[in-house]
């Protein structure tokens, strides 16, 4: 894929902030130290795109980029920090679903996973939650390049057999070393073109 342009839109915390376009947009979900913004900054070949916080939990907003002026990537709030207030955790749930299910651009979610452990109970239930909408969903295993080679054919096979995806499939990527990107690129511009847009140019 070859970003000519990439630009943070706006930040959102109910239905009316959401940008009013048109273009595809895919959401990038997952724990808050999963590596979002990293990914998204990876993605995109732009390495102060998505602000990375020094701290997980620090996405508490669904935040809104575009891409080549017609495909949005989506950030949304992170799940699972345990030292994030409470009442502020109880607010992430319902903005979370509220875009998912209300959005129409909305084409494809990549739930974002550590490569390094099993999914959490949070994890879980998100992946569930895929299954049981019908939504179009891909699994992405970050920060592979923490693994060696053997341990990540390992954990791959760890995922396949826990999760049992009904997922476009489980993409290991590591933002640091920016690999498996072509792949999600791959994946991205197909959802995309499955709503009879286009993702960008090659």
């Amino acid at each position: 894929m070859i970003i000519k342009q990439a630009e943070f839109i706006t930040s959102a915390v109910e239905t009316s902030q959401y940008p009013d376009w048109t273009c595809p947009e895919i959401a990038m979900a997952g724990r808050s130290n999963v590596g979002k913004s990293s990914l998204i900054n990876a993605l995109c070949n732009r390495k102060g795109l998505a602000r990375v916080a020094a701290a997980p939990g620090k996405t508490r907003l669904v935040n809104f980029y575009l891409v080549n002026e017609n495909l949005s990537l989506v950030d949304l709030a992170g799940y699972g920090y345990a030292r994030v207030a409470k009442t502020t955790k109880a607010t992430w749930g319902p903005m979370i679903e509220t875009y998912l299910t209300t959005r129409d651009q909305l084409c494809l979610i990549l739930l974002l996973l550590d490569m390094r452990h099993d999914p959490s109970e949070e994890d879980l239930m998100m992946e569930a939650w895929l299954k049981a909408t019908g939504k179009m969903y891909g699994i992405v295993l970050t920060k592979a390049d923490k693994l060696t080679r053997q341990e990540q054919n390992q954990r791959l096979a760890a995922f396949r057999k826990i999760l049992q995806p009904e997922a476009c499939g489980i993409f290991p990527a590591s933002a640091d070393k920016r690999t498996g990107l072509d792949e999600l690129w791959q994946l991205m511009a197909d959802a995309a073109n499955t709503e009879n847009t286009v993702a960008g140019g090659k």
